[in-house]
């Protein structure tokens, strides 16, 4: 072992049942480096790092922890080793303050009787300072995702973390958040500290990090230092295969109709947005942009009766004006939204994947008596699960034994299940592996094309521009813009975004 690498993994098996999560796999990271980890979704990047963290115990295979063999019991350990991990799924408690959240491990330890709020937070204050406003005393349940994620890694940042284990950690975030994780990451390291970083975005990962290693099906694949290769060789070798058709063909002129799904004249809400009006077209992916905070997904919200006060404007559907009280109402009209959140509102982890696809409208695969039948529901399951090229075991497992990808198309199949007018679709591929996010993107080239509506909101620009053919830019509320064609670039889409335009539109 090199003085240079502080942990060394190797011939790393797990196994859940017959299920080799593992296969014998190897890692090296060294002092002071950004390494990336990359794959798809059951690729074993999660279990290498759950085995890493004390989480899970490997069936077998060596660990060296700077020089000495050792092995990681619990993620108490983990932290006395100086390892610490941000994981992708936010796991905060809600119900108290951020700065409780922030120093629950050390306040778990302390002997006092009595809490100091007032130092607390204070001392939550110093940490938040290097990434964001966030005010410590407030509740974690007023937060927004992106202030969530950030609160996850100020926690770690209090550990004496000789590593730091940091999954898909800018999921969430803005562009402008990111950067200041990524300002930190570098710090970090300067300092001799080892970071891990596992994400999905190739650009990330080639702008950040010294080295990448990929994994597929549980094995081992390489290690390149990023200077070295492309993302397109880090692509295929994730995949196995190479991947040239990330984005499906955009509609094209003799595709282009004249029929308008959607109409939104003037809507506003009290506090949110203001005198939004846009339309979309039959047979077209419309795109909304902007800095998360600016109204994106309020707006669309708003239109399904999801959130909002006070709501005003007119929407029509189909040229029928859309008038509902409710989510429920929306959903009875045809109108569905994706939540951003996956696991949180997306789809329920503990039931069946058939019981998932059913969610919205269960009447649809129920008896007179309101009684859910089984095979009604197992065979709508299996209609749409093979629509979206579902992959699981049966539709009677648990949606959390399922890919990140593979939960995504779940919850698309669950919009599908009503025969959707239109769907709004919140961070469709938020932290889905590349392939993945190929087959979602066809999806909705094929529903466009079929005559669903839809609406995508993403934080990732490439993702817009690759899918959509158009994208509004939404600004403290309001459209500050739209962009079509050769002018659809992350350039103009930011100066949209950051700076507005009066009612801008770049062809």
């Amino acid at each position: 072992m090199r003085d240079d690498v502080i942990l060394q993994i190797s011939n790393l098996s797990k196994s859940f049942g017959p299920v080799r999560a593992l296969k014998g796999v190897d890692f090296e990271l060294r002092k002071g480096e950004i390494h990336a980890i990359a794959g798809e979704n059951g690729a074993g990047k999660s279990t290498l790092m759950n085995v890493i963290d004390g989480i899970l115990q490997p069936d077998e295979g060596e660990i060296i922890f700077d020089g000495k063999a050792v092995r990681i019991t619990s993620p108490t350990m983990a932290q006395k080793l100086g390892i610490g991990f941000v994981h992708q799924e936010i796991a905060l408690c809600p119900d108290v303050s951020v700065a409780e959240n922030i120093f629950m491990a050390t306040t778990n330890v302390s002997r006092s009787f009595l809490m100091d709020y007032k130092a607390l937070e204070r001392k939550a204050a110093d940490v938040l300072g290097q990434l964001s406003d966030i005010n410590p005393a407030t509740l974690v349940r007023n937060l927004s995702i992106s202030h969530q994620q950030l609160v996850e890694i100020a926690k770690a940042l209090t550990l004496d973390c000789r590593i730091l284990i940091l999954d898909e950690p800018t999921a969430a975030l803005t562009e402008k958040e990111a950067q200041i994780l990524f300002g930190i990451m570098r710090q970090l390291a300067d300092r001799g500290i080892s970071i891990i970083y596992i994400s999905h975005r190739m650009v990330e990962i080639f702008d950040n990090c010294d080295r990448v290693s990929v994994y597929r099906d549980g094995t081992y694949i390489t290690t390149q230092d990023v200077a070295d290769i492309q993302p397109s060789d880090v692509v295929n070798a994730m995949v196995g295969r190479v991947i040239d058709d990330l984005y499906p063909k955009k509609q094209s002129e003799a595709e282009k109709s004249d029929d308008i799904i959607l109409d939104v004249r003037n809507l506003s809400e009290r506090t949110r947005f203001k005198d939004v009006s846009f339309r979309l077209e039959k047979g077209e992916i419309l795109g909304i942009a902007g800095l998360i905070g600016a109204g994106r997904s309020e707006i669309v919200k708003g239109i399904c009766k999801l959130e909002g006060e006070d709501l005003s404007g007119e929407v029509t559907l189909n040229g029928k004006t859309l008038d509902v009280g409710s989510y429920r109402d929306s959903i009875a009209e045809g109108v569905v939204y994706l939540s951003e959140d996956r696991k949180g509102d997306g789809v329920f982890l503990d039931m069946s994947i058939a019981s998932n696809i059913s969610a919205l409208k269960p009447e649809q695969v129920a008896n007179a008596l309101g009684l859910i039948q089984k095979q009604r529901e197992d065979e709508q399951a299996q209609e749409l699960g093979d629509r979206l090229n579902l992959k699981c075991g049966t539709l009677s497992d648990p949606v959390s034994s399922l890919s990140g990808g593979n939960q995504q198309k779940v919850a698309i199949a669950k919009m599908l299940s009503v025969n959707p007018k239109l769907i709004f679709l919140d961070e469709p591929t938020r932290g889905v592996d590349v392939g993945a996010k190929a087959e979602i993107h066809r999806i909705l080239r094929n529903l466009a094309r079929s005559g669903v509506g839809i609406v995508v909101i993403s934080s990732e620009l490439p993702e817009l521009i690759g899918v959509c053919d158009r994208v509004l830019v939404v600004r403290e509320g309001r459209i500050s813009g739209e962009v079509t064609g050769d002018e659809m670039t992350e350039e103009n889409i930011m100066h949209l975004a950051s700076v507005g335009g009066a009612q801008a539109t770049i062809h």
